[in-house]
């Protein structure tokens, strides 16, 4: 197949590239900055820039005989904004470009478009049931917001066009050379801090990066994907302190865990500012992947230790590197 892939820099851009030349497809990546490309090895991929793909109006030459489109694409953070302008300029990025490279795909009769979305769209947080696919979407805050009028967007798009539109609703993504929280938290391991999370009891789902790149390369091969929302995950989840304690058996040590309330923690990061970290850890966020089984009959590829296990070698042997 012949694929346009929006944000090949990123994280899960850079696997995704991987996993496609592998299986032998042709590439176009759309980037913001080259620069932004680093060491990144892309092959014999094509490559052109967008500045602000919010505004490029002239998608077609790009989708000349493109099969398939996969949006990675997204603005996630926004900083120093009012709460009216954060919201706008989330929209610019994910509702305006979004539209028109759809526009642009089904007018040039792309047979398929695959967008990322996040599981934010569903909510930030279970209580009892895991979240599916066909849950009424319930978002918090303005970047949930904005995926979810970008999935409503394309959904608008189905019955105009022969274009067939996949969403998928990822969780946290992890693997060699992830950022963000989870690095975080294994440098917290690595370096023997004790952390007030034994008495938590969560469960949250997280997806692989092998795991999420398989599952795009099957929507965007699978006959029964078209217009289809999923949710994707490794299929089983992880406490807090059991993600820790895998953490620190993948680098040869002892968790230092130690119990104070969850209340008490909440409590604490109301007045530090820090809310959403102390959600993240402690509140419970599962997603169920029964649609996925059934409808495409995917399973997850990898196991959550075996991933894990990687992330965490990538992780020790970055130190070295640097």
């Amino acid at each position: 197949m012949r694929i346009l892939i929006t944000g090949v820099s990123g994280f899960i851009g850079r696997h995704l590239v991987q996993r496609l030349q592998m299986d032998g497809h042709e590439l176009i990546g759309v980037v913001r900055e080259k620069s932004k490309l680093g060491d990144l090895n892309l092959g014999s991929i094509s490559l052109f820039t967008v500045a602000d793909i919010s505004r490029l109006e002239h998608w077609h030459a790009k989708l000349d005989s493109v099969d398939a489109i996969v949006h990675l694409a997204a603005c996630v953070h926004v900083i120093r904004k009012t709460a009216s302008d954060t919201l706008q300029a989330f929209r610019d990025v994910n509702v305006t470009g979004t539209r028109r490279l759809a526009e642009a795909a089904v007018a040039a009769k792309v047979p398929r478009f695959v967008y990322l979305s996040t599981i934010k769209v569903n909510g930030d947080r279970t209580v009892g049931l895991p979240f599916t696919a066909d849950d009424t979407p319930a978002p918090e805050g303005p970047y949930a917001t904005s995926k979810l009028e970008a999935e409503q967007v394309l959904k608008g798009l189905i019955n105009q066009s022969s274009t067939e539109f996949v969403t998928i609703r990822p969780p946290l993504v992890y693997g060699p050379n992830v950022r963000g929280n989870l690095e975080r938290l294994m440098k917290l391991v690595r370096i023997g801090l004790p952390l007030p999370l034994a008495a938590v009891t969560n469960q949250r789902s997280m997806v692989s990066i092998g795991n999420l790149v398989d599952f795009i390369s099957t929507c965007l091969m699978h006959q029964r994907a078209a217009n289809q929302t999923f949710l994707v995950s490794d299929g089983y989840d992880w406490s807090t302190p059991e993600l820790i304690a895998n953490i620190a058996a993948s680098m040869g040590k002892q968790p230092k865990l130690f119990p104070l309330p969850v209340s008490l923690m909440k409590r604490f990061s109301n007045i530090l500012g820090a809310e959403t970290v102390v959600e993240r850890l402690c509140d419970s966020l599962q997603i169920s992947i029964t649609k996925n089984q059934k409808i495409l009959q995917w399973v997850p590829v990898q196991s959550k230790k075996e991933a894990l296990q990687i992330t965490v070698n990538a992780y020790l042997k970055s130190l070295t590197n640097d």
